[in-house]
Formats: structure tokens, sequence, C-alpha cells
């Protein structure tokens, strides 16, 4: 999957998580907290994503994201 694909996939992921509706507009700087994201919301994005890609974050990775593009990057460091 190329770093396109998997950034359309973490944005649905995103915005099925935190149920943010058609007219929030999602990209690789948008960051997460400044959606509303509390970190129950964050915890929940993880286990997502996680079971969406088939991989598991390194806990270090988790607490320094805070963009959707820092997901992606995440995402193919981990695989």
């Amino acid at each position: 999957m190329d770093r396109d694909a998997v950034l359309a996939k973490v944005i649905e992921v995103v915005d099925d998580t935190l149920s943010l509706g058609s007219d929030v507009q999602l990209n690789e700087g948008t960051n997460l907290k400044e959606l509303g994201a509390d970190s129950f919301d964050l915890l929940e994005l993880v286990t997502a994503l996680e079971d969406e890609f088939s991989m598991t974050f390194a806990d270090d990775a988790v607490a320094s994201i805070s963009t959707i593009g820092q997901v992606v990057d995440a995402i193919a460091g981990a695989r």
C-alpha cells in the first residue's frame, strides 16, 4: 500500500472514530487534538488503526503523534 492509500485510509478511520462529519476537512497537517480528541479518543483511534493496518504502534511513537501525517509516518515505519 503506497503512502497516498495509507493516508486515505487513516483519514477515513480518523473521521469514523472521532465522528467528525462531512464539514471537517482532514489532511496530513490536521492536528488530532485540535479536532477535540481527548486521551480516550486517541486510544480508541490507535486501536482502530492497529486493527485496520494489522500492526502495533510503538509506545514512544504514540506519545509523539499529533498530526495525521505523523500517524501515516508511524504506520509506514511499523511495516
